[in-house]
């Protein structure tokens, strides 16, 4: 099979699968080896995106370096981390 008609055939999978959302699915296909790039929500999302391209006939193997990524409004950052961590021992401290 085609490269382009297998990545296109990948892609339909990918978009047809409502436990993965691959807006942020980059695919790539060589010879029938797909790398999957980008980013997603979860790691059972990242794990339904391999099963679902792994169910596509003319995949001979892949390649994954998704990405997991939650919602930005849930991302705490090293700044904020570090002044808990500092919190807590003032309190340790303090006891």
């Amino acid at each position: 099979m085609d490269d382009t008609l297998l990545r296109q055939h990948i892609l339909d999978e990918l978009d047809f699968d409502p436990s993965v959302g691959s807006a942020h699915i980059g695919v790539a296909v060589d010879e029938g080896v797909v790398s999957l790039s980008g980013c997603v929500g979860t790691y059972a999302e990242r794990i339904a995106a391999e099963k679902v391209v792994q169910r596509v006939r003319g995949v001979r193997a892949i390649t994954e370096a998704l990405e997991v990524r939650g919602p930005e409004t849930e991302r705490t950052g090293d700044v904020e981390i570090a002044g808990r961590v500092l919190n807590v021992l003032a309190w340790d401290a303090r006891i």
